[in-house]
């Protein structure tokens, strides 16, 4: 029986865009599989805010930020905290990922097209000691376009392969199983399903018209994770962050739902680190939702007060943008699932900065009018709307309103306004001088002596009750799931490794699907920008792999 292309990448997102992409470049003929409609080519990366991790670049130089490849392996081990016999390879996807940040990274994208916003991001800054969790200096970098400006090369790239008959792009086609014919795997069956109009994120029809089988040398998987399935959340979640939340939201649409996973996993694969995943504290019902669930991240700057369910403060060091994974275990050992930030409109104006492509209009239309609009906003135009529209926003002009604004939103009223009050004027009194105890207070002013947050991402301290900086803002959060940290097993050629730890012959794995590289390479956490150019690397890995491997 012949061949009916050389490759077939299953799930048209970054990764398997860039695996395709690398394909054609070899000259391969590739069948690229995805189940969605083909207007929401890119995946999740299309709502993606664009951030890249890269080390030692010129945006960090022009800033007076002083990085190195060991300062970025150093953080990274020490964010990751590999500890288990299955981090073998893993452990070496974060050396060679590190090298690839630190290396041609940037240049191979400056080269196709891509520009960066030319201010650093700090996220999570760890605040442990040098060897621990967090980003040491900041690295963070936006793609002028956000999500949709990164995936434009890769999707253009593959529809010139189209255009050349190198690439079939098969969407509306669900995967339902992998086998051999011929000693490897080689066989991709599934099902069609009917087309699709609604928007892209839109839940699609899932009525099935019809089957396909396709034959290929080799196999990628590049199907994602299981972010939009909170059942299987639920069922993986593991036992060092305490209960699994009763409510949750979904940073990502409802199809990315893990089947894939597990059909590798019938078919030999080797899922590995299952328990290790990434979900945000700070999420917020989108008042305008796309998919079911919908929530969007807040990304804060260092001054909001964040209180637990009771109105008690976190405990050091987990400030805004500290430690992402040390907030959740925190949270979910108080009783119950979401927290507050407390603040002021001077703050939520300079600090809150929305993830998502189409949270940030100016930046994914490239729009230097529009960054300059938004830089000299009262309050930007997005976070405005969630302030007057969302369910989790209160806006007060008074604490006591304020309070009881936040209790009606609990099914029990656990803020106390007195006590409420008692730890904002503490907080406000480390204002006034110089000197400090409150080590928030010390990391705000820590953070203005980057030139980047004294920019744009935070504001000059003062106090939160100062009635010329209001109104008052509180913001119930959520917890929001986003990003599946183990996957499959595989090496640094991507080949998809069986559980005794031999290639699973003809299958290769990218993206988030492999943990983005190896079934892990982010270990127990990540240190952001680093889901994106990890679908990247180890997309452009799969597909050079499959490319040398097939006739």
């Amino acid at each position: 029986m012949a061949y009916d292309a050389d490759v077939i990448v299953i799930g048209a997102g970054l990764a398997g865009l860039a695996a395709t992409a690398e394909l054609v470049d070899a000259g391969r003929r590739v069948i690229l599989v995805d189940q969605e409609p083909e207007h929401a080519i890119g995946g999740q990366a299309h709502w993606s805010f664009g951030g890249l991790f890269f080390v030692d670049s010129p945006e960090q130089r022009r800033m007076r930020i002083k990085d190195s490849h060991a300062l970025a392996l150093q953080d990274w081990m020490g964010t990751a905290a590999f500890d288990r016999p299955e981090d073998h390879w893993p452990r070496k996807w974060a050396q060679a990922y590190v090298d690839f940040a630190a290396g041609e990274k940037r240049s191979w994208l400056h080269g196709q097209g891509v520009r960066f916003f030319p201010v650093v991001g700090w996220a999570e800054r760890g605040g442990y000691d040098a060897q621990g969790h967090g980003n040491s200096v900041p690295r963070f970098h936006i793609t002028w376009g956000t999500g949709p400006g990164l995936l434009a090369p890769f999707v253009r790239r593959v529809r010139a392969g189209a255009a050349r008959g190198l690439v079939q792009l098969k969407f509306r086609h669900r995967v339902t199983g992998l086998s051999r014919s011929a000693g490897s795997v080689d066989t991709v069956t599934g099902e069609v399903l009917e087309p699709s109009s609604v928007e892209r994120g839109e839940a699609s029809s899932r009525v099935v018209t019809g089957d396909f089988e396709f034959r290929a040398q080799a196999v990628i998987v590049t199907s994602g994770g299981i972010g939009g399935n909170h059942d299987l959340v639920r069922a993986n979640w593991p036992e060092r962050l305490g209960a699994p939340p009763q409510k949750m939201i979904s940073g990502v649409p409802a199809h990315v739902d893990g089947r894939m996973l597990g059909i590798a996993e019938d078919a030999g694969a080797h899922l590995i680190n299952r328990d290790r995943m990434w979900h945000y504290t700070e999420g917020i019902q989108n008042w305008n939702p796309i998919w079911d669930r919908h929530g969007i991240r807040i990304l804060p700057g260092p001054s909001s007060l964040w209180l637990d369910a009771r109105g008690d403060r976190l405990p050091v060091p987990l400030f805004p943008g500290f430690d992402t994974l040390g907030t959740l275990e925190h949270i979910m050992k108080t009783g119950h699932d979401y927290t507050w930030f407390v603040l002021n409109q001077r703050i939520i104006g300079k600090e809150f900065t929305l993830s998502g492509s189409e949270q940030n209009p100016d930046l994914t239309g490239k729009s230097v009018r529009g960054v300059i609009d938004r830089a000299r906003a009262e309050v930007p135009g997005p976070v405005k709307a969630f302030m007057d529209h969302g369910v989790d926003f209160v806006v007060e002009k008074d604490l006591g309103s304020l309070v009881r604004g936040m209790n009606a939103l609990t099914p029990k009223p656990l803020i106390d306004e007195d006590t409420l009050r008692r730890t904002i004027a503490a907080r406000d009194r480390e204002i006034a001088n110089p000197f400090t105890k409150d080590l928030q207070v010390m990391a705000l002013r820590g953070a203005r002596t980057f030139l980047g947050d004294r920019l744009i991402r935070a504001a000059a301290p003062h106090r939160i009750l100062d009635p010329k900086a209001g109104p008052l803002v509180a913001v119930r959060l959520n917890i929001l799931t986003r990003k599946t940290l183990g996957g499959l097993e595989t090496d640094l050629s991507s080949r998809v490794l069986t559980e005794g730890g031999t290639p699973l012959p003809g299958v290769y794995a990218a993206g988030e699907a492999a943990g983005f590289g190896g079934g892990g390479v982010h270990g127990y956490r990540s240190l952001e920008g680093t889901f994106l150019g990890g679908c990247l690397f180890s997309g452009r890995t799969a597909g050079r792999a499959a490319a040398r491997a097939v006739n």
